[in-house]
């Protein structure tokens, strides 16, 4: 039953026109209104990801979207120049140089946060 379903992800925002202005002009990706008032983003794998808008919204504390790319060191600079933010961490577990950019502990990835604090990433896949 499952494993034909078109399983989709979703997560709250705060605001959902903040949330489709980064969504779609910050990270430059499609971006549609679904039902009540949610927005609706494909992705290239075909599933796609639902935002919907939470009154008493808490971000995520985990990395809720992640995204494939070529080249995490690319995907940095090119969405740094667009305004995002990366995060810096130096924890006994999980550390990032200046940049943002984890090496040598799993993939290659560096994590980012949409303005309602969700957490998302670019990855290198392996």
């Amino acid at each position: 039953m499952l494993t034909t379903s078109n399983a989709f992800s979703s997560f709250s925002v705060k605001d959902i026109q903040e949330a489709k202005e980064f969504y779609s002009k910050t990270l430059g990706l499609e971006v549609t209104s679904g039902p009540e008032g949610t927005l609706v983003v494909p992705l290239a794998s075909g599933a796609k990801a639902l935002m919907y808008p939470k009154s008493n919204h808490q971000p995520a504390t985990f990395t809720v979207l992640n995204f494939p790319v070529d080249s995490v060191e690319k995907a940095v600079d090119e969405l740094s120049q667009r305004g995002v933010r990366f995060e810096v961490y130096d924890e006994p577990n999980l550390k990032t140089d200046a940049r943002g950019i984890s090496r040598g502990n799993g993939p290659t990835i560096a994590w980012f946060k949409d303005p309602a604090g969700n957490i998302l990433s670019v990855l290198e896949a392996a």
